[in-house]
This record gives C-alpha cells, sequence and structure tokens, in this order.
C-alpha cells in the first residue's frame, strides 16, 4: 500500500487497517511457522505497510500531518 493511499484514508479508517494487517500478520506468520507459507517477502510487506500506517497516525496525533 503506497503512503498516499494511506494519507488520503481517515484516522478511523486507519485503525481499521491497521487491525486488519496486525491480523493478516498473525496468519502470515502462523503460515511460515507451519511450513505452508509460499513467499516470505509477504511477512515484509504487510510489517511495513504496518509501520506506515502507525507513522501516519503518529503525525496526525502530533500535529505534524501536511495537508
Amino acid at each position: 500500500m503506497k503512503i498516499e493511499a494511506i494519507r488520503d484514508l481517515s484516522s478511523e479508517e486507519l485503525r481499521q487497517r491497521l487491525s486488519a494487517l496486525n491480523e493478516e500478520l498473525f496468519k502470515l506468520r502462523m503460515q511460515h511457522g507451519s511450513g505452508q507459507l509460499e513467499s516470505t517477502a509477504m511477512l515484509k510487506k504487510s510489517r511495513r505497510d504496518i509501520a506506515r500506517v502507525n507513522t501516519v497516525l503518529r503525525e496526525r496525533e502530533s500535529g505534524q500531518h501536511e495537508i
């Protein structure tokens, strides 16, 4: 997910997206642990998406969000 798309979402939508991403990461970790994960790159992508959402949420909380 691109940062521009993340910044276009409302704070509530970001919190929902963060919850969904955390759930997705959990599922990917379970698949990886059981040897069923085909592409380990999905783990990295999921972690980065979570970091991007957290960054935008923190920017908004601290008032640093640029419009």
